[in-house]
């Protein structure tokens, strides 16, 4: 089959992720799945009893960002906390199986770490599907002290890196502070500094680059989902917090890249038309735009990859990573690109 010169430039920049240091600073969340199946009616209430099969702990939120870098074969240092509870030393164990660097991780005594708890439910020989969610929040983080060790550490740690994330799910970590302590290298252009916050993109101007979905932007910006709407809502949030791209997901519709100077550029969603889960795509993404960019990716190459990325693993269940095989298996064997 002959490759167009989008997939071998995509191929080739693949080729160039294996020990490429990049930095995740933000909030780790131990995701953890309940199965269970159906064994009858409950005579307390009209509920099905479980009958208990497994239960798994993975790393969720930043630390899923940092385990699907390092399994796109990165050098992968994580900046954040963690309790010293069960859930964190599940946490902590996952992450250095994975081969992620944990020694900017600081663990918090009499600290509960955050913890998405996903009951999945089925018949015997049924696939289990999700039922309920309950969440454990961490205590907030208040001690100055701690916060400056996070600060620190995370400086550190980027003064060599050749990307730095930030993963915000709103727990503390990358707080306006570490914003502001970040914001520097953003500016000198000494390496991409990428930004996903959940709630408070705003407050994140005048880093290099963010991947908000289209929900996001609608409620950050209370626009409709028309999309020459949200094309224009989008570019005036790129103006307004002074990124050269913003890199918009939109689930099934694929992604509009907003570039400075650039037309709008319109990329189809690739992969299966039904996702099985989109746990944690949003940290595949992020994972596989930064890690193109830090390999000197345009960004439109680099939203292409992380366009394959998310097609492959809303195709995986629970909060899963992707392969650099994976990615080149999917960017050859998509019409789409």
């Amino acid at each position: 089959m002959t490759r167009t010169i989008l997939q071998e430039r995509l191929i080739s920049i693949v080729k160039r992720f294996p020990n490429l240091r990049i930095v995740v600073v933000g909030d780790a969340i131990a995701d953890q799945f309940v199965y269970g199946a159906i064994s009858r009616v409950s005579r307390e209430a009209p509920v099905f009893i479980l009958r208990h099969e497994q239960t798994e702990t993975v790393p969720g939120g930043a630390a899923n960002c940092a385990v699907n870098l390092a399994s796109l074969s990165a050098a992968v240092s994580l900046i954040g906390t963690a309790g010293a509870d069960t859930a964190g030393r599940a946490l902590l164990e996952k992450l250095e199986q994975a081969g992620v660097d944990c020694g900017g991780l600081i663990v918090v005594e009499d600290t509960q770490t955050t913890t998405k708890v996903r009951i999945l439910a089925g018949q015997l020989h049924s696939t289990r599907q999700q039922v309920i969610r309950i969440d454990y929040e961490g205590t907030p983080l208040v001690s100055r002290q701690l916060h400056a060790q996070l600060r620190e550490r995370a400086v550190e740690a980027a003064e060599s890196a050749a990307a730095v994330v930030i993963s915000d799910y709103n727990y503390g970590v990358a707080g306006a502070e570490m914003a502001d302590a970040l914001r520097p290298l953003a500016l000198s252009k000494r390496c991409p500094v990428l930004v996903d916050s959940r709630f408070e993109l705003s407050r994140f101007n005048g880093f290099t680059s963010a991947t908000p979905n289209e929900d996001e932007v609608e409620q950050l910006l209370k626009v409709n989902s028309n999309l020459k709407a949200l094309e224009s809502a989008g570019e005036r949030l790129r103006e307004g917090l002074g990124y050269r791209a913003l890199l918009i997901t939109r689930g099934g519709h694929g992604m509009i890249l907003l570039e400075d100077g650039v037309a709008p550029l319109h990329i189809a969603a690739v992969g299966g038309s039904e996702p099985v889960d989109v746990t944690g795509a949003g940290d595949t993404v992020m994972a596989t735009y930064s890690l193109a960019l830090a390999a000197g990716a345009s960004f439109s190459d680099a939203a292409h990859l992380a366009n394959h990325a998310g097609g492959i693993v809303v195709m995986k269940r629970g909060t899963a990573a992707i392969t650099p095989a994976e990615l080149e298996h999917s960017i050859v064997n998509t019409d789409a690109n």
